[in-house]
């Protein structure tokens, strides 16, 4: 069963907004997981836009289900990682001041780089997950960093599905199929939604994860988190 993993960073852009606690970071990640997520997504970054530090630290102590903390290697990362130990971290290569993630690694040309990365978090027991794009070459290098993980960019599939869903999710079936043979499992996220999940999951089922957090929380404005959680889940199924 593929995972739901829920990304709380717009809820945390939400309550910036205005300072103050509304709404509750925590009581929402909380909720999602009552309502049947199987995981808490952050991206905290440097300037703490959204998601702050603090609410990691936080998180981490409510947190029942599986906590993931994606974001860029730098050394503020690096040691909130190490001083929270979440169950997942999910290596970008966005730099900090990015607005979203918007491509995955080289890992070739990051290769020692991120290995020594990856090496640091297997020291505490922190199983990796690399962000990469569709190339097979990336894909297979991501073995050579020792990671245990890639999560698929599908962007470009969100962005093509509705002009030819065939031909948007060919290279992921393809990219996750290399994957699979290299030992890896995949995980995937960036832009999925209600409309385009279904037959994304169809198309790859053994999916082990997928992140939503811009759509879901979107939906959730309309349907409500309970529903939205549900809704999303069916699409798994």
């Amino acid at each position: 069963m593929t995972k739901l993993s829920v990304n709380i960073n717009k809820v945390a852009t939400i309550r910036n907004a205005r300072g103050g606690n509304t709404p509750d970071v925590l009581k929402f990640a909380k909720n999602c997981e009552l309502f049947g997520a199987e995981g808490i997504t952050v991206h905290p970054r440097p300037d703490e836009r959204h998601i702050r530090y603090q609410d990691v630290r936080d998180l981490r102590k409510i947190v029942t289900t599986e906590l993931n903390i994606e974001g860029y290697p730098c050394e503020s990362f690096v040691n909130l990682v190490k001083e929270v130990v979440p169950h997942q971290v999910t290596l970008v290569p966005d730099p900090p001041e990015a607005l979203t993630s918007n491509a995955g690694w080289d890992t070739v040309k990051n290769e020692a780089f991120l290995t020594d990365i990856v090496s640091q978090f297997h020291e505490y027991g922190i199983r990796v997950s690399i962000f990469v794009d569709t190339d097979e070459r990336n894909i297979r290098n991501a073995v050579k960093t020792g990671a245990d993980r890639v999560e698929l960019y599908t962007e470009p599939y969100a962005a093509n599905y509705s002009l030819d869903r065939e031909r948007a999710v060919a290279d992921f079936v393809r990219a996750a199929s290399v994957a699979a043979e290299c030992g890896l499992k995949v995980n995937a996220g960036h832009d999925l939604s209600l409309l385009n999940l279904k037959y994304f999951h169809e198309q790859i089922p053994f999916l082990a994860e997928v992140s939503i957090g811009h759509a879901l929380i979107s939906d959730a404005l309309y349907l409500g988190i309970e529903k939205t959680i549900q809704e999303y889940k069916a699409r798994l199924k």
